[in-house]
């Protein structure tokens, strides 16, 4: 049975750090790209970063590039964001995504929530 399983969302203060997790099962990790989406209140879903498998290439939206940093534990088969100097306008629900990257396969956490105030 395929799962993605998020962990991690809390509510922290600008400037902290926090990591989410995701953890996979059911399917084969290494043939799939690992991609964090997000959804702001009142906003369209928007990727943040994402991961491809064997060469652990990754690509960031401008706003996550510099402070966060995806990454993959091939081993554990779970992927994480690591977000660090978060932002009030960073609060969203955040989504765990894998792409099969021969366009078979598309599976989506649960969501978690991230809430940056002071």
């Amino acid at each position: 049975q395929v799962q993605v399983v998020q962990s991690g969302g809390t509510s922290v203060q600008p400037g902290w750090s926090l990591r989410l997790d995701c953890t996979t099962y059911g399917f084969t990790f290494l043939d799939h790209s690992m991609r964090w989406f997000r959804r702001r209140p009142g906003k369209e879903l928007e990727l943040v970063a994402s991961i491809e498998p064997f060469t652990g290439n990754t690509t960031y939206a401008d706003f996550a590039r510099g402070r966060f940093t995806i990454s993959r534990d091939d081993s554990k088969d779970t992927v994480f964001l690591w977000m660090d100097r978060v932002a009030p306008e960073d609060t969203a629900m955040y989504y765990c995504n894998a792409r099969g990257v021969t366009g078979r396969g598309d599976y989506w956490g649960q969501g978690t929530q991230v809430t940056v105030s002071s």
